[in-house]
């Protein structure tokens, strides 16, 4: 039995080359990643009053690995030539703004988001930032809902069923977002942590569509391709789902209860079809041998 070759080194590679700007950017968020990171260990994260590089760190790879992402799945979004340029390079300037706000404010001491006694500078710099913020949300929901046409759907469909899972969660970490902008800050409750339902729903942007991914080379037949991806990215979404109701409820996600029980249930389940494809894949290539 033949393996259908659509992945490998090289065709992933290609992607990126689709979007060498995006895919700068986003590597620009790893070096200046490094840069904290260097700097964190040699003198630690916390600078007076108010700044913190260790969560520049954070910010920076995390905005990075997000760009690499949406540089690689850009082009089957399905958007004419002009409305990919369009938003190709709004998002590299918002993409900018935000690594300039994070990491120049917290090596200056201040919070690039919230300064209750900054400067005039200060606080346009958190206004600007959270402008930036609305319309990178904005512009995500116009890329999001290409995905959902049917043109997009033709050019890949199991790629593009991985990336819709994707997109609905990548939405709930914006609202997670929005959340914790109107909290002034990540703790909510007694011991809730809104970044985690942020942060993690960004992350189903790399594991859903690598789950479709991995059934597209596999010997898969289509019809479990497509049932693996559903499970991966309700799974997923699930567990988002879970997190974020913890973190509603004010508690942590590191307690024996329901919640976090079925979170973690939900994301172990989301790596079987991984799993299943890859054994497939690697059964198929000793059949061939």
């Amino acid at each position: 039995m033949k393996v259908q070759n659509v992945g490998g080194l090289k065709t992933v590679i290609q992607y990126f080359e689709r979007e060498k700007g995006l895919a700068l950017t986003g590597l620009l968020g790893f070096l200046l990643a490094g840069i904290c990171g260097v700097w964190v260990l040699l003198f630690g994260g916390q600078i007076a009053p108010y700044g913190d590089v260790s969560r520049a760190f954070s910010f920076n790879a995390a905005l990075g690995i997000f760009l690499l992402t949406t540089a690689a799945i850009l082009p089957f979004s399905g958007l004419e030539a002009k409305s990919r340029t369009f938003f190709r390079r709004v998002y590299i300037m918002l993409a900018l703004y935000s690594y300039f706000a994070e990491t120049v404010q917290h090596f200056r001491g201040m919070d690039p988001r919230f300064n209750p006694d900054g400067t005039a500078f200060d606080s346009m710099v958190g206004i600007i930032f959270g402008f930036v913020a609305l319309l990178l949300v904005l512009f995500y929901l116009f890329l999001a809902f290409s995905y959902f046409r049917s043109k997009a759907y033709r050019l890949r469909p199991e790629l593009v069923l991985g990336i819709r899972y994707a997109m609905i969660a990548v939405m709930l970490s914006f609202a997670g977002g929005i959340w914790l902008s109107f909290n002034q800050g990540r703790f909510f409750g007694e011991e809730g942590n809104i970044i985690w339902f942020h942060g993690l729903g960004f992350h189903a942007l790399q594991w859903v569509p690598l789950v479709a991914w991995l059934t597209e080379r596999g010997a898969v037949v289509p019809a479990l391709r497509r049932r693996l991806i559903h499970i991966a990215g309700i799974a997923y979404s699930l567990g988002l789902t879970a997190i974020g109701a913890q973190t509603l409820l004010g508690q942590s996600l590191f307690q024996w209860t329901v919640l976090p029980i079925v979170a973690a249930c939900c994301f172990l389940t989301a790596l079987v079809p991984a799993a299943v494809a890859l054994r497939r894949q690697n059964r198929s290539i000793a059949v061939e041998r």
